[in-house]
């Protein structure tokens, strides 16, 4: 019998898959479908900065608007924002019903690019219920005069403010963009993040020649996306203290196996979900038990890290031997083809 146990942000999960923030986890009976399909842990949709920036204003205008009105004059108040119309308020109580429906720890997410706010509504969620909250601090630094540190400390600051308020384990989602990844893992590592998620996927603009428009969309993720984030969970696997949580690319329990592999504490899938619909946790989950048992491995705790960078091994000199072998491959296959193609 194959033990799928493992440990996350010090939580114990019954499984490492977890349902990162999608549609696919925005709503009570979403969530208690993935727990009953075997998912470890789920993490809600985000909790925007900008949601939280627009509910202080329109507060703050309502607080204006009546604070010289005489005290016998209440009925000519304007109307309090309900549960129904406040979009914090909804979605505090989309964690409050969500921890008590399902046995399954439940993490909330929140997205921002500045520190402003996120202490005191980190603090909020984790008084609703949330198991963890994870910081998905989005930035892109499109002003050239922003400096990469400035980037990084950013990171840091934002971390620093929510663990000193939170008591609940905090991770953060990273982006692959950093220059030096290694260092900017490092520096949360030792801030006290309780885990690191890669990575972050950015939805990024196009531009549409025949409309003469800038586009916005977004693409499902594919397990070719998947080799960066199992790159970086190789290098840090014994090289950080917090958890590492995979994310990008995960279609089939291969791709799960690999990331185990590579180092993983739990391996997060959205795009999956969203293609096939919440039972493909069962297809995944399964398709792990089988690979695993088809290998005589009857514990995560015999997968993880076997591929992993060794501890006592140059990071810079291991990947760089890897580049060097891959190209001498490519040499090997697409240059014999040219030759057989012949003179054009």
């Amino acid at each position: 019998m194959t033990d799928l146990s493992t440990r996350y942000l010090g939580l114990e999960l019954r499984s490492p898959l977890v349902a990162s923030s999608s549609p696919a986890t925005s709503g009570v009976d979403r969530v208690r479908a993935l727990a009953d399909a075997g998912i470890g842990a789920v993490v809600l949709p985000s909790l925007f900065e900008e949601e939280v920036a627009r509910e202080q204003l329109r507060d703050h205008a309502l607080a204006e608007v009546t604070e010289d009105v005489h005290g016998e004059a209440a009925s000519y108040f304007p109307a309090v924002p309900t549960a129904e119309t406040g979009g914090v308020t909804r979605h505090l109580r989309l964690v409050e019903q969500c921890a008590r429906a399902v046995d399954v720890p439940v993490v909330a997410s929140l997205n921002g690019s500045t520190a402003a706010g996120w202490p005191r509504f980190a603090r909020r969620l984790a008084d609703a219920g949330a198991a963890a909250v994870e910081l998905n601090v989005h930035v892109v630094p499109g002003d050239p005069a922003t400096s990469g540190r400035d980037v990084e400390d950013r990171h840091v600051e934002v971390l620093e403010e929510v663990r000193a308020v939170v008591s609940v384990p905090v991770a953060v989602k990273l982006s692959p963009y950093f220059s030096a990844t290694g260092e900017m893992a490092a520096r949360l590592d030792r801030a006290g993040a309780d885990g690191l998620v890669l990575f972050n996927r950015f939805l990024q603009p196009d531009v549409d020649p025949e409309a003469m428009t800038v586009t916005t969309g977004f693409a499902l993720s594919t397990p070719a996306e998947a080799r960066l984030a199992r790159t970086w969970v190789a290098i840090l696997r014994h090289r950080v203290r917090a958890s590492l949580a995979a994310t990008t690319g995960v279609e089939d329990a291969a791709d799960v196996a690999a990331y185990l592999l590579a180092g993983a504490d739990v391996v997060m899938t959205a795009s999956a979900l969203v293609r096939h619909g919440t039972g493909h946790v069962r297809v995944l989950l399964d398709g792990l038990e089988d690979w695993m048992r088809r290998h005589g491995l009857t514990s995560l705790e015999q997968v993880r890290g076997r591929l992993a960078v060794p501890a006592t091994t140059d990071p810079q000199a291991h990947e760089r031997a890897g580049y060097v072998a891959a190209l001498e491959a490519a040499r090997r296959t697409y240059g014999e083809l040219g030759a057989a193609a012949g003179p054009p």
